[in-house]
Formats: structure tokens, sequence, C-alpha cells
């Protein structure tokens, strides 16, 4: 289990991310069509995944924003942007604000994402979400980088991911 705060209270997650070097083994996301695919389609590729609690936050909403604007600055890799909100929400966001650079992906039907990773949160009035996090794969799906972010409502390391991918 580990310590997060949501502005400054503390709220727990189920377990720790994973460690540098592991393996995820192939989790299921849903994309915006509803169609569900593993992290595994991505194969061969440098995956940053861009964990949040709800796009409809400010920081959430940024860190999308962000990451669509620097994920080209990574040749051959993929932002893979995560929350529990529905497919909907994440289209409805992604079409208001032009994200055409990274992949947006709900684990509404896939709940074993945020325990597999150790990031659903436990406790607090965002329990059942993930916290924020950032985790990279490298080409073959082994762990190159995480962080899970300290304060939710801070933005996550964006060099640190993105030196990581490269």
């Amino acid at each position: 289990m580990a310590t997060v705060t949501l502005k400054g209270n503390p709220v727990h997650t189920v377990g720790e991310l994973p460690k540098i070097g592991s393996v995820l083994g192939d989790l299921k996301v849903t994309k915006g069509d509803l169609s569900d695919v593993s992290l595994s389609s991505f194969a061969g590729k440098t995956m940053i995944l861009n964990i949040f609690p709800s796009i409809d936050t400010g920081v959430c909403s940024q860190s999308v924003r962000r990451f669509n604007q620097e994920a080209t600055s990574v040749p051959g890799a993929i932002v893979v942007c995560v929350s529990m909100d529905l497919p909907f929400a994440l289209n409805r966001f992604c079409g208001a604000e032009g994200i055409k650079n990274a992949v947006t992906a709900s684990v509404f039907r896939h709940p074993e994402f945020g325990q597999k990773l150790g990031m659903r949160i436990i406790d607090g009035g965002m329990a059942g979400l993930l916290a924020r996090s950032i985790v990279v794969l490298d080409a073959d799906g082994k762990v190159k980088y995480t962080q899970l972010v300290p304060e939710i409502a801070q933005e996550p390391d964006y060099a640190a991911a993105l030196n990581a991918a490269r």
C-alpha cells in the first residue's frame, strides 16, 4: 500500500507501482469506440502510461494536453492516457481539445488494471479511481520508469517520463 495526498489529506492505494525491470503482462483497456485492446497490441513501441483519476479535473486534463504536445518528441513512443472515465467523456474531451498524439483509454471494464499496477485508490472521496502516476514501458513491455505523484492535485514529472522513454 502506498500513501499519497489529495489537497494535503492522506489517501491510500491498493499496492505499490511495479518495479523497474518487471513486465506488466497483458492488461486490457477500453478504447473510445468501446472495443477492448491489450497493452501488448502496442508491442515494439515505448509506451508512456499517463494514469490519472478523471479527465474532468484541471490537473488531469492538463496532463493529457501536455503529453499530447510532447508525444512527438520521442520517436517510436506512444502515450496512453488511462483513467476510470467512460470512453464517452474521454472522446468528448479529446474532440474539444484536438488531442491527436495521445491515445485515451478507460479501465471502467478492467478494474484489474489499477489493482495489478497498485494505483487504485482504496479510501477517501476518490476511492475506486486511479492515483496519478506514470509508468514507462520499453518496446519489450518492461518497466523503465515509474512515478506515483505524491499529491494528486500536482502534475507528474513530464521531463523525467519523457527522458525515460528516450
